[in-house]
């Protein structure tokens, strides 16, 4: 199992879905799963620590879990299956772990208000996280920069040259008459 964090929750153009992205706390690969919106929303209240006057459905959860004398453990995103994720919210009650098939929101959502780890299996990361190209940072422009004799980087600007040449400055202080029809 891949320890993961949250890294951003984004909305889609193309629906009113959202897309949570998990960040492998290890490396830089990133696993996004589409999620409800209202699942987006209860997650970001929880993560922004924001305020609600009576429980939301997974503070429900929480609240229930805590009643029956059980402790949340961490969330588990077991498997990908014909392109659905699968979770389990693992529990510790009597002494006994148990765990609980969910949805990767719904376990999320209900890991950040315990504050739990949530993991992703191995297979999963392989399966459908991905790792974003390497930018190319201000370092490498300038050795890049340094590579272009300086003759080469003046001939490059020729044409932009040739087009301020062209210009004729003076038009710019005479407002031109309008043709009247």
């Amino acid at each position: 199992m891949v320890e993961v964090a949250i890294d951003s929750i984004r909305v889609s153009l193309m629906s009113q879905h959202r897309i949570i992205v998990l960040k492998d706390a290890t490396s830089e690969r990133f696993l996004p799963i589409w999620i409800g919106p209202y699942e987006a929303e209860a997650i970001t209240v929880s993560l922004q620590g924001i305020e609600v006057a009576r429980p939301l459905t997974h503070d429900l959860l929480r609240n229930v879990i805590n009643a029956l004398g059980a402790e949340i453990l961490r969330v588990a995103i077991t498997e990908l299956k014909d392109d659905v994720f699968y979770a389990h919210i693992v529990i510790l009650m009597n002494d006994q772990e148990i765990e609980i098939d969910s949805r990767p929101s719904d376990a999320i959502a209900l890991a950040v208000r315990v504050h739990v780890p949530i993991f992703v299996n191995e297979a999963v990361m392989q399966d459908a996280a991905s790792v974003p190209e390497k930018d190319i940072n201000s370092e490498e422009m300038e050795e890049k920069n340094k590579e272009v004799p300086a003759k080469d980087a003046d001939n490059r600007l020729d044409i932009f040259k040739d087009f301020v040449d062209t210009l004729d400055i003076d038009d710019l202080d005479e407002p031109k008459e309008e043709s009247k029809n």
